[in-house]
């Protein structure tokens, strides 16, 4: 086999792949009605699409001549496509025919646009979370402003409980493990000095 064959050969194969990754995004999203309102999945589907584009007129071409059609490009690719770069084409090929080997255990993301809905989900709990430590937090200085401390201690247990609950869906199941998997960027402001603009005189 010639090099510029295993390139076609390749270059085909991830083509064909790189398709249908691409209707494997755009379908789920077409039919729950995300492919205008999200973005992030319709600029992955666009990736791939590209790329299969781009792979694909490398192989038709390589091909064209083999089909009795004086092409010029084709002609110069099967020359310039020496075996480092059909090597990495197989490379490619060989990436693109693994990811379809995890569609039994990624299966969410052939029937569901679940990898991109995900994104959307931890963002309600985000905003979850900030409306229900607010709401538990006012209704707790209003019961302190009325001597109300039973009240306002009720109404903290219960903030704390849903902000433990949210948190513990956002991190997902594993990440609760290993205590130092996480780790805070910088220690919690308590006393507000961050936004008094508070600075060390040193």
């Amino acid at each position: 086999m010639e090099s510029w064959s295993l390139g076609l050969f390749c270059n085909a194969l991830i083509a064909i792949a790189y398709l249908l990754i691409t209707a494997a995004i755009v379908v789920p999203l077409t039919r729950s009605h995300q492919l205008r309102t999200n973005p992030l999945g319709a600029a992955t589907a666009a990736i791939f699409f590209t790329c299969a584009v781009h792979h694909g007129a490398h192989a038709l071409h390589m091909l064209l001549p083999s089909l009795g059609i004086d092409d010029a490009q084709g002609l110069a690719m099967r020359t310039a496509w020496g075996w480092p770069l059909a090597l990495w084409d197989a490379v490619g090929a060989v990436c693109a025919i693994y990811y379809w080997t995890l569609r039994r255990n990624y299966s969410s993301l052939m029937h569901g646009a679940q990898l991109f809905e995900d994104l959307r989900q931890r963002e309600r709990q985000a905003l979850e979370l900030n409306d229900t430590v607010l709401q538990g937090l006012v209704v707790a200085k209003l019961a302190l402003d009325l001597d109300q401390a039973d009240k306002a201690r009720d109404a903290l247990d219960s903030s704390i409980d849903s902000a433990s609950r949210i948190i513990t869906g956002l991190l997902g199941p594993g990440n609760g493990k290993d205590p130092l998997a996480l780790v805070r960027s910088a220690p919690a402001d308590l006393d507000g000095s961050a936004d008094r603009g508070d600075r060390d005189p040193t």
